[in-house]
């Protein structure tokens, strides 16, 4: 009963719009996921997989940290929307434009006389850009508005999902899957943007003064995140060259099982982000505590009882979802299953980390975890594959979440906080 006195009325209502939305699209992305990894089969499934794992690995460096600070800014700068909005939208287009260029030139490199590869591995890369989209989510959310970019999700979901069933019953090849991405994401601006001026948004502009301010609170987050990055894409960047395309597919396979569900975690978390931003701006420290111990525990406690029924029936959800050529997958799939509840208690920590100016120490957490995470998969992935990958990326969550912080004394309350949520002490 504790947990679920978490949200007010209107958190909860911000965050019902967003699960409902996600939970419709889930339905359709578990069915056209299942028909297209079947289609493909696990070598060219794990291929789209490795392409994927580029644009994900430079994710940190297309957003430049301006994700984690955005909605903080928009709360803190009522009527400057226009200028915030847009001078985000320019400098993501700048990096993520310069990052897709980058990442063709490595593939050409790196993946040498493979050309479906190298095609693969651009089409993704370039697909980066239209991402930039997702920046009008983050004024809806700041405004508790999420019911917009729920639906304006869903309808650019199924837009795209549309294009794919095309690509399955034309039987295109794997290069045409690797522009979903692109459509979905561009569909998704259009709606979004359309609805941002119709809801009174101030009118886009850019401002190189502001963008050099905004840089410097966001840039904590580039170097953090470029670790997340590393240690949550470099697993599957090695799989490919120490044991083949069909490895990563069977990776891959657990990967998106065990996280086809954290859109609920998303949610609550976004959904509470303002309302934790709001109790620190009050400087109400109680309320502001209360608050963080509250989704700390409700996100952990949901991730350990999904991961228990993952742990149980992982071979009947694959068989179902993907088919016998996939079981291969259900080792790693028990496994990384358990790396959930640890990532997003540490998604969960950036509110208290922004609202108490602690950004500077991400980087400390997350490089010695990457560091952690590439040793690991150097040492396991020969010896069990797509397991190893798994063993280390669990291991390196968990060094980052809970072992690591202690050791940073501007972190160290953070780390009590969790574990207080995960023993439920202070929630109400």
């Amino acid at each position: 009963m504790k947990l679920l006195s978490i949200f007010k009325h209107k958190t909860a209502q911000n965050a019902w719009y967003l699960i409902v939305g996600k939970v419709i699209q889930m339905g359709f992305s578990l069915l056209i996921g299942m028909l297209t990894a079947r289609y493909l089969g696990p070598s060219n499934y794990g291929l789209i997989n490795y392409a994927a794992a580029y644009t994900g690995f430079f994710a940190a460096i297309c957003t430049l940290g301006i994700n984690d600070v955005i909605v903080k800014e928009l709360i803190d700068n009522p009527g400057q929307d226009g200028i915030v909005v847009g001078t985000s939208l320019i400098l993501r287009t700048i990096s993520s434009l310069l990052s897709a260029i980058m990442i063709v030139i490595i593939s050409f490199f790196v993946d040498a006389g493979e050309e479906t590869t190298i095609i693969v591995v651009a089409l993704a890369g370039f697909g980066m850009i239209f991402q930039v989209a997702e920046t009008f989510s983050y004024w809806f959310q700041s405004r508790l508005e999420s019911k917009v970019t729920a639906i304006a999700t869903l309808v650019a979901y199924l837009i795209s999902s549309f294009y794919k069933i095309s690509l399955l019953i034309r039987q295109k090849p794997v290069a045409y899957f690797a522009l979903v991405s692109s459509i979905d994401y561009l569909c998704l601006g259009i709606i979004q943007y359309v609805q941002y001026k119709k809801r009174g948004g101030g009118k886009i502009t850019f401002s190189w003064e502001y963008g050099k301010k905004l840089l410097n609170k966001s840039k904590h987050f580039i170097l953090p995140s470029l670790m997340v990055s590393i240690y949550g894409q470099t697993d599957k960047l090695m799989l490919k060259p120490l044991m083949g395309e069909e490895e990563v597919g069977f990776y891959s396979t657990a990967v998106v099982i065990s996280g086809m569900w954290c859109f609920i975690l998303n949610a609550i978390i976004q959904s509470m982000y303002p309302s934790i931003m709001e109790a620190s701006k009050q400087k109400d420290e109680a309320l502001f505590k209360r608050r963080n111990l509250q989704l700390y525990a409700f996100v952990f406690y949901l991730s350990i009882f999904v991961s228990v029924l993952f742990t149980v029936f992982p071979g009947v959800v694959i068989r179902v979802l993907y088919g016998e050529n996939y079981l291969p997958a259900v080792n790693p799939l028990r496994i990384i299953t358990w790396y959930t509840a640890f990532s997003y208690l540490g998604v969960a920590r950036n509110a208290w980390v922004v609202a108490k100016d602690r950004q500077k120490h991400l980087f400390k957490i997350y490089a010695a975890s990457a560091l952690t995470n590439v040793i690991l998969n150097m040492l396991l992935i020969p010896k069990w594959g797509a397991s190893g990958a798994a063993v280390a990326s669990l291991v390196a969550q968990v060094f980052t979440t809970f072992v690591v912080p202690f050791f940073i004394r501007d972190l160290r309350e953070n780390a009590r906080m969790m574990l207080d949520a995960v023993m439920l002490k202070g929630i109400k």
